[in-house]
């Protein structure tokens, strides 16, 4: 929903990226919407053959996760919560009205005075203003409970009262600022003492609120269906009994021939998560998730579109003017660029959350991907997008965050272990590491082309092996293209289903997903997959083209001819705790950097691609390779890449 594609073509983001669980094999992708080589080689094996009897791996042998820190609010007890209001203590908060030129944040001032202060103290932020009981919930009755704990919802923020004030355990006094962004509900501060573990409430401010909390905002683009359809997803406050949603748009030059396109609207409520914390302490209204599809665009056109709602009284609520490039058409010849990387996750501006130690290179990433604009095309996000993990409010944080970079070009995702995993929801891993959402805000599987591009990106949360529904849609997706017309194949996905010498998957003795590589190189062989993109490791790491663990090519830094191996990329640096690689010398591993970093390809023409490794910190290149060949060099025979044929004349 706040993003989501689905077999052919389904991609649901964020609370709807419109789309819903996609139930025809010719879906819409719509968007917004981490020893020796001898005993590893014999270790995985032994690990793959003994899954390889049809039923899921189970929790023992598929959860050494890429390190990530607690989700910061899970920190918080807050159901432990007591009232303990002390007349001594408050806390004020200004301005009390936000967004009042039409912004979609404020920097919000906040002191906090108290005659008993610790160092232990911190300042929640709740939205909703109103955080008592009324909205407490029982897993086990399913149903609001009236007698439940004081508190019941985690705040959607939280500062340490010290935090930049350190003489506070002194004075009693402190000054915070937040960012504060539009969630569609109004905003109180409160002041709590016992630390994060045994909250007590002793001060809380008035609520502050933005002059419009219903406003459309953070469009997210996604390429359409077809290569001349652009989707544009929304959040807003506007159900369709209040207001009727709808995109304004057209050509840059050309103000006077606007079009309207009209827009699907969607949500999810408590009822649709699978678990705590997302039914629980976690839960927050996503409010309503609208996507309107732009058709029949010409190719490589600038246009500028905007978001409005018709309300029922006849007038209108509009967003910012927004623009695009629209997309090439398949197989022309031009300069084409796409980054892709994984694990970006979120981080605030303002320090709160300790966001230090959970995404610490979330805002690195994104600051560089918005100042590099103008040098890139479309974006791929492969997968553990937010890391919300059931905490509903954070995607909306997640959207603000990524709304330079995707309202103006096609951000596409896929889902990642942090989307989708939970128990007994259907999800191959039996994880719950998605915190109860399984895959409701954001799940994705689907094809798309952009110019000379074809990609497939998988869903590595549902069954990928030999015999699956999901395997057998691979090799379709692979079949499909016209490698005359684009000659550069890409697959993705977000676990590696390739290698990677990460101490993660060391530890399991696999040096990869287990099972991923025996399954799947058939078909990366057999359809000459150029590139294999992965995230779920946090860091970078560069194979040789390279097949059954061997390496095909001693190039290393510039490949020509024939294609007989696919080159694997692990891309998890998109912001999270970086992972730490094994002391094991793989003979496939080029290059490897601890660090957060994303990926450019460049194709330049149909015989010739660069791709670039740069770093998030200063946006230089790290690592780089070229490829150069011809059509020719596509049809060649390989070893288990060969098309049937005959001797008859």
């Amino acid at each position: 929903m706040i993003f989501k594609y689905n077999q052919d073509f389904s991609y649901r983001v964020y609370a709807h990226q419109v789309f819903d669980k996609m139930t025809t094999k010719n879906n819409l992708l719509t968007l917004f919407l981490l020893l020796s080589t001898f005993f590893v080689s014999k270790l995985s094996n032994a690990l793959s053959n003994s899954h390889l009897t049809g039923t899921p791996p189970n929790h023992h042998h598929h959860h050494h996760h890429a390190p990530a820190s607690e989700q910061p609010l899970a920190k918080i007890a807050i159901h432990k919560a007591v009232n303990a209001l002390q007349e001594s203590a408050c806390i004020t908060a200004n301005p009390l009205l936000m967004g009042c030129q039409g912004e979609d944040t404020e920097w919000v001032n906040v002191e906090v005075k108290t005659s008993e202060p610790s160092e232990s103290d911190w300042v929640g932020v709740f939205s909703p203003a109103n955080f008592n009981s009324s909205d407490c919930y029982s897993e086990s009755t399913n149903e609001l409970q009236d007698n439940g704990p004081y508190i019941c919802t985690a705040p959607i923020k939280y500062m340490f009262a010290n935090h930049s004030n350190h003489d506070y355990t002194t004075t009693g006094k402190a000054s915070l600022t937040f960012q504060i962004i539009n969630q569609r509900a109004d905003f109180s501060f409160a002041l709590f003492s016992g630390g994060l573990q045994s909250p007590k409430l002793i001060s809380a401010s008035s609520p502050i609120s933005f002059a419009n909390p219903k406003a459309p905002l953070y469009p997210r683009l996604a390429q359409g269906k077809t290569w001349d359809e652009m989707s544009v997803t929304w959040t807003s406050g506007y159900n369709i009994d209040e207001a009727t949603p709808f995109v304004e748009w057209g050509w840059e030059d050309q103000s006077q021939t606007k079009k309207l396109s009209p827009a699907g609207t969607l949500t999810f409520s408590r009822s649709s998560m699978c678990g705590e914390p997302a039914r629980t302490v976690g839960w927050r209204d996503p409010g309503f998730i609208h996507t309107s599809f732009l058709k029949d665009l010409w190719p490589n056109t600038m246009y500028t579109y905007r978001m409005g709602h018709k309300l029922t009284n006849g007038s209108f609520i509009w967003s910012k003017l927004y623009s695009f490039n629209s997309s090439p058409y398949p197989g022309q010849d031009s300069l084409q660029r796409v980054v892709i990387f994984g694990d970006m996750g979120k981080a605030e501006r303002d320090g709160s959350n300790e966001y230090d130690n959970y995404q610490p290179g979330s805002l690195i990433t994104a600051n560089q991907l918005t100042n590099e604009l103008d040098d890139y095309d479309i974006v791929f996000h492969i997968g553990n997008l937010a890391f919300a993990k059931g905490y509903i409010s954070q995607w909306d944080q997640f959207t603000a965050q990524i709304e330079p970079i995707a309202s103006k070009k096609p951000y596409m995702v896929a889902s990642g272990n942090n989307e989708r995993d939970f128990p007994n929801s259907g999800s191959f891993y039996l994880s719950s590491d998605s915190g109860g959402e399984c895959g409701v805000p954001a799940e994705t599987m689907y094809a798309t082309d952009y110019g000379m591009f074809h990609f497939c990106i998988a869903d590595s949360e549902h069954d990928w092996r030999e015999g699956s529904e999901q395997y057998a849609w691979l090799e379709k997706c692979f079949a499909s293209v016209d490698r005359q017309k684009q000659p550069w194949l890409i697959f993705a996905a977000n676990r590696v289903l390739g290698y990677s010498s990460s101490s993660q998957y060391a530890i399991e003795g696999s040096l990869g997903e287990p099972m991923g590589r025996e399954h799947l190189q058939k078909l990366w062989q057999k359809y000459k997959v150029d590139i294999a993109f992965y995230g779920h490791i946090h860091s970078y790491e560069r194979t040789c083209p390279v097949y059954q663990d061997q390496c095909v090519n001693t190039e290393k830094y510039n490949y020509s001819g024939t294609v007989d191996g696919t080159i694997h990329v692990v891309v998890g640096g998109g912001g999270s705790e970086l992972s730490t690689f094994a002391y094991v010398d793989t003979e496939w591993s080029l290059y490897k950097d601890h660090d957060w970093g994303f990926v450019k390809l460049t194709a330049f023409n149909h015989s010739s691609l660069l791709f670039e490794y740069k770093k998030s910190s200063d946006g230089l290149v790290y690592d780089s390779f070229t490829i150069s060949r011809d059509y020719k060099d596509v049809l060649a025979c390989v070893h288990d890449g060969c098309g049937t044929s005959t001797l008859a004349p």
